[in-house]
C-alpha cells in the first residue's frame, strides 16, 4: 500500500483494501474461458499487506523487496496489489532472485514510466522501468509497453524509451487490429521466458477505471484488456502486479472490481502455466 511515488491524485495506498473488498463479488470456482478451477489447482493465499514505511520511499522499497523475496521461497508466483507503480522495482528485484536472472516484462499502462526522474526524484511511479533497466532486471529483447497514449513532455521521451529496449503497442494499434493481434505480438516478443506482468489500472479508459491517480482518456475497455490477457494463456508467468487503484475517486467500485477481476485472470494464467 505505497503512495510515496504518486505525482497527481493520491489515494492508491488504499487500493489493496478496495480490491480485496470488490473481490467478494467474484465467483472463483470455475473459469469457463480457461476451463480452469484455480483454487482446486493451486494453493492460493492472501499474504496481507507489506508493512512499508509511509514516510521513507527508500525504506519502503527495501521492505517490499524483502517481503517479496521471502514469499518467493514458498510459492510459485506472486500477484501483487498496489499501491503506486513504484512497487514494480522491488518486485522485479525479487522476481530476478527467484529465476536467477532477468525476466521478460510486459507493461500495460497509459504512460511509459521510463522517465529518468520525476520532479527531480529518481523513485516515483513515473520512473520504475528506467530504474529497472539500469539494474538489468528485464530482458531488453523481451519487453513491451501496451496501451500507451496521450501527450508527452518531449519527442525524446519515445527515443529514450526505445533505447531501453521496449517495443510499444499504442492504443491506436489496438483499435485498428484488435485484442488478438496484440496478444500475438506479446507472445512473439516474450517467447518462453519467465514473465513479469505489470498492469497500471489507468491503461483502462476513465469510463472503465475512474478511480486512479493519473487518468488518460481514449484507453482500453475492460473487455479488450481481458481478451488480451486470455490470449496469453500458457505463458511462463512468474510474477505480476496490478497498481494505481485509488478508491477515493472510484464510483460504484468500478475500478476496484476491474482490478479484482484482472488479479483473478492473473491467477488463472498461473494455473495455465502449471497445467
Amino acid at each position: 500500500p505505497l503512495i510515496l511515488g504518486t505525482s497527481y491524485r493520491p489515494g492508491a495506498r488504499f487500493g489493496p483494501q478496495a480490491i480485496r473488498q470488490a473481490s467478494r463479488h467474484l465467483r472463483y470456482n470455475f473459469h469457463p474461458v480457461y476451463q480452469t478451477e484455480p483454487f482446486k489447482s493451486l494453493q492460493v493465499a492472501d499474504a496481507g499487506d507489506v508493512a512499508c514505511n509511509p514516510y521513507s520511499i527508500d525504506e519502503a522499497i527495501f521492505q517490499i523487496e524483502t517481503t517479496a523475496t521471502d514469499l518467493n521461497k514458498h510459492t510459485d508466483a506472486i500477484v501483487s496489489l498496489g499501491g503506486d507503480h513504484t512497487i514494480a522495482v522491488p518486485l522485479l528485484r525479487a522476481a530476478n532472485k527467484k529465476v536467477k536472472g532477468p525476466v521478460a516484462l510486459v507493461h500495460f499502462d497509459a504512460h511509459l514510466d521510463t522517465w529518468d526522474t520525476y520532479f527531480g526524484a529518481p523513485y516515483t511511479h513515473g520512473t520504475p522501468f528506467r530504474r529497472a533497466a539500469e539494474e538489468g532486471l528485464f530482458m531488453e529483447d523481451a519487453s513491451m509497453h501496451v496501451g500507451i497514449r496521450g501527450p508527452l513532455y518531449s519527442p525524446d521521451d519515445l527515443k529514450n524509451d526505445q533505447e531501453l529496449g521496449f517495443k510499444t503497442i499504442h492504443c491506436d494499434e489496438l483499435e485498428k487490429h484488435g485484442p488478438d493481434h496484440v496478444a500475438r505480438r506479446i507472445r512473439d516478443r516474450i517467447g518462453d521466458h519467465p514473465l513479469y506482468l505489470s498492469i497500471d489500472i489507468d491503461v483502462l479508459d476513465p469510463a472503465h477505471a475512474p478511480g486512479t491517480g493519473t487518468p488518460e482518456i481514449a484507453g482500453l475497455t475492460t473487455r479488450e484488456l481481458l481478451n488480451i490477457l486470455r490470449g496469453l494463456a500458457g505463458v511462463n508467468l512468474v510474477a505480476a502486479d496490478i497498481v494505481e487503484v485509488s478508491p477515493a475517486y472510484d464510483h460504484a467500485e468500478i475500478t476496484s472490481l476491474a482490478a479484482a477481476t484482472i488479479a483473478y485472470e492473473m491467477i488463472n494464467l498461473v494455473v495455465c502455466r502449471s497445467r
